[in-house]
């Protein structure tokens, strides 16, 4: 059985976390395009170079170049089963596009619903590895606890960049959830609390509709 799945939710709402989980539990890719767009700065790519300005200030990479990217990747063997996006769609009309472009669009969307209190404690500080990828609240070591690499602030998690981060979420990623809500296929999940019990969320509400 094939499963598509979109991650949605604020900045520091978890879909990192829950899009690595669900992937084990699956056995299906989890794509992050952060995770891709910042690979591609690091690696002074032509992509990289395209991007890095939006990515420094916060601000959403365009369609065109995201879309792209995106369809690109999910058209690769791995996806055959299917995949999760995290980190796209950003914006309605991205969000119409896959749906256009996809064998019957998207499954579900999985919407981790966190108070904007929340968020900002989260993200305020948090690390990030720079092997692994790994995210952390802020500690007392550099080093990874799961695979030993250093750890970082990245700079879109810094304080001064959090609020902005958030202001373009609700003015342009919001309204996603109501272009899927139309579609029948949002599923409002509570993202509060320890990660193994809104996994535990996730995984039943995908079940009961994918059954």
């Amino acid at each position: 059985m094939s499963v598509k799945l979109v991650l949605l939710g604020p900045p520091g709402s978890g879909k990192g976390t829950q899009g690595i989980l669900l992937s084990k539990f699956y056995g299906i890719p989890q794509i992050s395009t952060g995770d891709m767009l910042r690979e591609a700065v690091a690696e002074g790519s032509e992509l990289g170079k395209r991007v890095q300005g939006h990515l420094t200030k916060g601000q959403l990479v365009p369609d065109d170049v995201i879309i792209s990217i995106v369809e690109e990747r999910v058209s690769r063997p791995d996806c055959a089963q299917g995949f999760i996006l995290d980190g796209f769609p950003r914006t309605v009309d991205q969000a119409r596009a896959i749906e256009r472009d996809l064998s019957d669009g998207i499954d579900a969307v999985v919407y981790l619903q966190v108070p904007r209190e929340e968020v900002m404690a989260r993200l305020a500080g948090r690390l990030t590895c720079r092997k692994c990828k790994s995210v952390f609240p802020k500690m007392d070591t550099s080093l990874c606890p799961v695979c030993g690499g250093d750890l970082y602030q990245r700079d879109d998690d810094m304080s001064s960049t959090v609020e902005h981060r958030l202001k373009v979420f609700e003015e342009h990623t919001a309204p996603l959830v109501d272009f899927y809500r139309t579609l029948g296929k949002v599923l409002e999940i509570d993202g509060t609390g320890p990660v193994e019990r809104v996994a535990q969320r996730v995984e039943g509400e995908i079940a009961r509709v994918l059954a």
